[in-house]
């Protein structure tokens, strides 16, 4: 009896190869990473935007590294085991060549003027990444809130501005303000009926 091959979604190769490109280009941190991977998963269609939330989610609310655990969750996805380490061993490798050399090159300049104006020239450009990827990820979400309704748009306007404010003024923990953000919105589910538009061709 043969038994056929799982059938994957993505060549490990293509895997490896996307990952090392994203390893190669991350300067400025996670935001500009997590902004590549973001990127990568939509121009190949490997996740609906939701489940791409939905893994990002699952990364931060559990100890480690947030985009280390999103790649292995988008590698487990595409092709299974081999395409978690396919995917995680993309991103590091260049990443960890890239930072060495960076870190010894950057010991023998880093008093020199330009390198200096260089590096306060890099500061307004990551805070204005971060705020593009924030407004690039939560405009689904508000979109999705929109449709059930009002009352969850309102609700989910507010747990964004809520969190923002915790973390900065207040430096709350990560963890507290997901699991309060999450048994809200749980609770809300609960109060306020998704408001789904009538759909004229299912009562014909």
């Amino acid at each position: 009896m043969i038994t056929s091959m799982p059938q994957f979604r993505e060549s490990l190769w293509r895997i490896f190869a996307t990952f090392f490109v994203i390893g190669l280009q991350s300067f400025g941190g996670g935001t500009a990473t997590f902004f590549l991977i973001h990127q990568a998963s939509r121009r190949h269609g490997w996740l609906p935007e939701e489940q791409f939330l939905q893994y990002w989610a699952l990364s931060q609310m559990t100890p480690g590294i947030g985009l280390a655990k999103m790649t292995l969750l988008i590698g487990k996805r595409l092709h299974g085991w081999p395409g978690l380490a396919a995917a995680i061993a993309g991103l590091m490798l260049p990443s960890a060549l890239i930072t060495t050399l960076m870190t010894a090159g950057y010991a023998v300049v880093q008093d020199r003027p330009l390198v200096k104006a260089a590096m306060r020239g890099i500061l307004p450009a990551t805070i204005g990444l971060t705020l593009a990827l924030s407004w690039d990820l939560g405009k689904p979400l508000l979109i999705v809130a929109r449709a059930d309704g009002k009352a969850h748009l309102a609700l989910a306007a507010g747990l964004i501005l809520s969190a923002a404010l915790l973390f900065t003024l207040a430096q709350a923990s990560p963890v507290v303000i997901l699991l309060l953000a999450g048994a809200l919105f749980w609770l809300s589910r609960g109060i306020f009926k998704p408001q789904r538009p009538e759909n004229p061709a299912a009562d014909a």
